[in-house]
């Protein structure tokens, strides 16, 4: 499921030479010597030329992540491999050859359930190779991708697959602030839900103080799985803040997600020091968009419980769960 093209709709390095101008029949094109005299372009000449030109093609492969996708893809007689450890060896050992070709590949996911929405959409035959390549130039590549640096699939997937569920958090989070304005006061929901996110953010960093931490925001969302917002933060003695951009813009946005719906989410806050047991907080999200700080049994409930399943979770050895810390307004 792979896709070249050189932006106009042509194959790479096909049909006319010479500025667009076709060659005579009968004739063979030239390239100019260092004298400024033409020789002509041997057979062999021309096709090195073609590679050049086909390295310089950017590509996108789709892939079959998981083996329910590719079950699911079993389902059509055109797909022909049986299992997907095979395809997953075939599919590695064509990004490595596009690697050797110095091909810019980028990686992306194959949805099967997008894939049969697409099809039907555009009246195509989804049993088709041509209907795949079609999905993967349209749509996955369109999607989030990583590019593809000869590392093993093994390693690329899971952060293409993790970089795929922070973009749809964030636009379902971000779909859920679109909730016009308010009718008591006239202000927007989702501007003010998020001013007020970002400011709780801000609080939590200040009163967690020095440190490295690990924030995460949970809001219930339709579906089984929450909204999850992940972020790393480094607060040094001098003041300075390191944290991921993209990272604090998802967080504050599922938090204000909470906050607009008027769900009950939550946050916990895992801090460490050098030297020192890593302390666990957290707060429980309530109407008027405050953050209340959770008693040490139920920072244990929250932290020993898994967000997306409900699951219990082991208490890590080494780790000291403590009462979220009160948040000025």
């Amino acid at each position: 499921m792979a896709h070249t093209s050189d932006g106009r709709g042509r194959p790479a390095g096909g049909g006319r030479t010479g500025g667009g101008k076709r060659t005579p029949a009968g004739k063979r094109p030239h390239t100019k010597q260092r004298d400024g005299r033409k020789r002509p372009l041997t057979e062999r000449r021309m096709v090195s030329a073609r590679r050049r030109l086909r390295s310089e093609v950017p590509g996108t492969v789709a892939v079959l992540a998981g083996a329910e996708d590719f079950a699911a893809m079993q389902g059509y007689a055109s797909f022909t491999f049986d299992d997907h450890a095979t395809y997953m060896r075939q599919m590695e050992g064509l990004l490595r050859e596009f690697a050797a070709r110095g091909t810019h590949t980028s990686v992306a996911l194959f949805d099967p359930a997008g894939y049969e929405e697409f099809c039907s959409e555009s009246h195509l035959d989804p049993d088709t190779p041509a209907s795949r390549t079609r999905y993967t130039a349209e749509v996955a590549a369109a999607g989030t991708k990583v590019t593809y640096e000869g590392q093993p699939l093994a390693r690329l997937l899971p952060r293409l697959v993790a970089e795929a569920e922070q973009q749809a958090t964030w636009e379902h989070a971000s779909a859920l602030l679109t909730r016009g304005d308010c009718d008591a006061c006239g202000e927007d929901i989702g501007r003010a839900a998020f001013a007020r996110a970002t400011a709780l953010l801000r609080r939590i960093i200040e009163a967690a103080g020095p440190g490295t931490h690990h924030l995460v925001c949970s809001v219930p969302a339709e579906g089984p799985a929450p909204l999850v917002a992940v972020l790393h933060t480094e607060s040094r003695d001098d003041g300075l803040l390191h944290l991921g951009e993209a990272a604090a813009l998802l967080f504050c946005t599922v938090l204000a997600a909470g906050i607009a719906t008027d769900r009950p989410g939550g946050v916990v806050l895992r801090s460490t020091l050098p030297g020192r047991r890593d302390t666990v907080r957290g707060w429980s999200l309530k109407g008027g968009g405050r953050l209340h700080p959770l008693t040490e049994a139920e920072v244990f409930s929250a932290y020993c419980t898994d967000a997306r399943t409900g699951e219990p979770v082991p208490p890590e050895p080494g780790v000291d769960y403590r009462a979220g810390l009160p948040l000025d307004d």
